[in-house]
């Protein structure tokens, strides 16, 4: 691979989520990344579905949608670390590799001598990234974290959903487990980071990052709004706590997101709605004044908004430089020209489907462009070179590893 980080080698000890979304990340930038899985089950994800993959004869596969939207660019080697012999694989792969990512319970990898004071005796250039749901001290510590709950414990649902007391209001959790996702991100900001240090000082280090930590820190603006004005927020539907018109609005045919961020936004949406003398009322003019009038303003919006399909809004918007949008479904958006455009599907040659669809990475280098040449792995698709290549095993010890249970392996 030829992206930025290419050469560094990535030990993948995760399941689930947040710690396989980083180590995608990682690979999608060019690192090896070696995915760790259990002999016979590999991760949880390979059983969460349907959908599962249909092969190029159109028969379903064992191959989850899940697994594969959250594996593309690893290697699995199938070890059970449970074992001795296993373990002792698993721990000369961590002592060749560059960075760990793990995301056992804390103290859970102390046992089979995986933790990070064990490894970083003998290999303290190590940036080992652990994973939990509250972090390897406090209270909570040796508790299971798992993304609705942080979602909940963690403030988002409590300002996510439509208020009590209106139909269908009530507490709401995002579509997608965004805990575990950010958390996927923070940990590939901050082992990086890691290894600017190590690249400085010569010394790894571990990182300590939790879901909880996470869906707290990116609480953003609301915290801030908590922290400093004393109030605590609630939820409010689609719209935006400090700015107005910021919404979901009904039109004629549907709905649009109105997403007025200024006051000259404001103004030239008022034009577009046959209003202009909103902008200059003293109580709407200015964002402020708009924020503290919402109840007022926003049933005049709606009444307009109403009076046209959602097409011509959108396009009338637009026109004026007035953010708006469409809802969409999934089906719209991977139908979307601009989504078509940026190529935000690329289809990756898998064993059982040689076009397999997945969702590129957004990000856009100019130098080292992302590439998409190895899909999600079958379940120890690569023990055999993985172990000869790293640890120089040869077939015999293989096959006798095989026998025994100890390895799994489809290469």
């Amino acid at each position: 691979m030829s992206g930025p980080l290419s050469g560094l080698r990535v030990l993948e000890l995760s399941r689930i989520l947040a710690g396989p979304w980083a180590g995608q990340l990682l690979a999608d930038y060019g690192a090896e990344v070696i995915k760790v899985e259990r002999p016979g089950r590999g991760d949880d994800t390979r059983g969460w579905g349907p959908p599962y993959l249909k092969d190029d004869a159109g028969q379903e596969t064992a191959e989850s949608a899940y697994f594969l939207s959250t594996n593309r660019g690893k290697r699995s080697v199938a070890i059970d670390f449970a074992r001795p012999e296993g373990r002792e694989l698993v721990r000369r792969l961590a002592l060749d590799c560059d960075v760990l990512v793990e995301n056992f319970k804390v103290g859970g990898l102390a046992k089979y001598g995986l933790d990070y004071a064990s490894l970083a005796g003998e290999h303290p250039g190590v940036v080992y990234c652990s994973i939990t749901g509250f972090g390897q001290d406090g209270p909570y510590a040796g508790y299971a974290g798992y993304d609705a709950a942080i979602q909940a414990m963690g403030g988002l649902m409590s300002i996510t959903g439509g208020p009590d007391d209106l139909p269908g209001g009530g507490p709401q959790k995002v579509g997608v487990a965004v805990a575990d996702l950010m958390c996927g991100l923070y940990a590939v900001t901050a082992i990086q980071a890691a290894l600017l240090h190590r690249r400085a000082s010569g010394r790894g280090q571990q990182i300590d990052l939790s879901l909880l930590d996470t869906q707290v820190a990116w609480l953003a603006n609301q915290a801030g709004n908590y922290l400093i004005g004393g109030q605590v927020p609630g939820r409010q539907g689609t719209a935006h706590p400090n700015i107005v018109p910021y919404q979901v609005f009904a039109t004629a045919d549907g709905h649009v997101m109105l997403a007025v961020g200024n006051d000259s936004q404001f103004a030239r949406f008022a034009e577009l709605a046959g209003r202009p003398q909103w902008a200059d009322e003293p109580d709407f003019a200015a964002n402020r004044a708009r924020v503290r009038n919402r109840e007022r303003l926003l049933p005049l919006i709606e009444a307009v908004l109403r009076q046209r399909c959602t097409d011509d809004w959108v396009a009338a918007c637009r026109a004026a430089g007035v953010p708006v949008s469409p809802i969409n479904d999934l089906e719209r958006v991977f139908a979307d020209p601009q989504v078509q455009h940026r190529r935000m599907v690329r289809h990756l040659t898998h064993p059982l489907n040689t076009r397999l669809p997945t969702v590129a990475n957004p990000v856009r280098f100019s130098e080292t462009a992302v590439e998409y040449e190895r899909a999600p792995p079958l379940l120890g698709a690569d023990t055999h070179s993985i172990l000869s290549e790293r640890l120089g095993l040869d077939q015999d010890q293989l096959s006798r590893l095989a026998e025994g249970g100890i390895i799994q392996a489809m290469d």
